[in-house]
């Protein structure tokens, strides 16, 4: 871990902010961050476990693409010396840009507007845009170790990658994905009319609709993400059709993905960004009450 006196340290060598004042936010689970303020500016400071480094990196150039298109990101301030992340004792470590606004809340249908909006374009300025280390999706293994950590875990998850799989992927939308639009991912400035999207963690490329179906999980599923679902398809960017045949098949597997997620956490003891055990296993139990929701195609 970065301490905030080192923190200050680094501001100062490596982004000339020599009067930063640093609050510790770590809202994040997989991450550490930081408010940094210096002289009326504001950015945000966070680092990131060793391995996720080239992840971390591809993210940022994604964010900066966004931001070139228009589109509040996050983009991260280059170093002195040119470079994006900074590698402090092994932790790669990036300042990124201040987006103002305010969270969004799936629970109210003109929010969901704007996001199923923004999600939409967010889409189609990443549509044809080259990304170093890019990732392919997906990334869930049935036959990973830590899906045994509870006797359902594994039958679901497996279930959801084999139905993934008989949709014949290569027919569906691809492009540059966020892959977990959480409500507060999107940052609305109202004085500004536009709403901005951070949390670029990777460069992932895959269905479009996998995005929209972690929108739908988090508004608690399509019969709560009417205005969500129709704001984005109304883009144009994906084709009715396409959302009609596919958009349960990838709600259900984002199900999945959290249960994977959660399993591995709970199998390794990973308490990143939580306060006890208790918090990876309330997430598990979430999915599973996820996927049994979901009608079996």
């Amino acid at each position: 871990m970065i301490s905030d006196t080192r923190l200050r340290e680094l501001l100062a060598d490596l982004w000339g902010l020599a009067a930063a004042t640093v609050e510790v936010h770590n809202g994040g689970m997989n991450s550490a961050t930081w408010f940094v303020a210096d002289g009326g500016r504001r950015w945000v400071a966070k680092a990131v476990a060793p391995a996720s480094r080239r992840s971390f990196v591809a993210g940022l150039t994604v964010a900066a693409a966004l931001e070139s298109g228009g589109i509040p990101a996050g983009a991260a301030l280059a170093t002195r010396h040119g470079d994006l992340v900074a590698d402090v004792d092994g932790i790669p470590l990036a300042l990124l840009t201040w987006v103002p606004g305010s969270a969004l809340s799936y629970a109210n249908p003109g929010d969901q507007q704007v996001i199923g909006t923004t999600l939409a374009r967010v889409h189609r300025t990443l549509l044809g845009v080259s990304v170093s280390d890019v990732e392919r999706f997906h990334w869930v293994d049935p036959r990973s170790d830590h899906l045994g950590i509870r006797p359902w875990v594994r039958t679901a998850v497996a279930a959801a990658v084999t139905a993934y799989d008989q949709l014949d992927p290569r027919t569906l939308s691809w492009g540059l994905l966020h892959t977990d639009p959480a409500p507060d991912a999107f940052r609305m400035n109202r004085a500004q009319d536009t709403c901005g999207v951070i949390d670029w963690s990777t460069a992932m490329v895959g269905p479009l609709l996998y995005d929209l179906a972690s929108a739908v999980m988090y508004a608690g599923g399509p019969a709560r993400a009417d205005a969500l679902i129709d704001a984005y398809l109304a883009e144009g960017v994906v084709p009715h059709a396409e959302a009609e045949r596919a958009m349960g098949v990838l709600l259900r597997f984002r199900w999945a993905v959290q249960a994977d997620y959660f399993a591995r956490r709970i199998a390794t003891q990973d308490l990143t960004g939580i306060t006890s055990a208790a918090d990876n296993e309330r997430g598990l139990a979430v999915a599973q009450v996820g996927l049994s929701q979901v009608p079996a195609t």
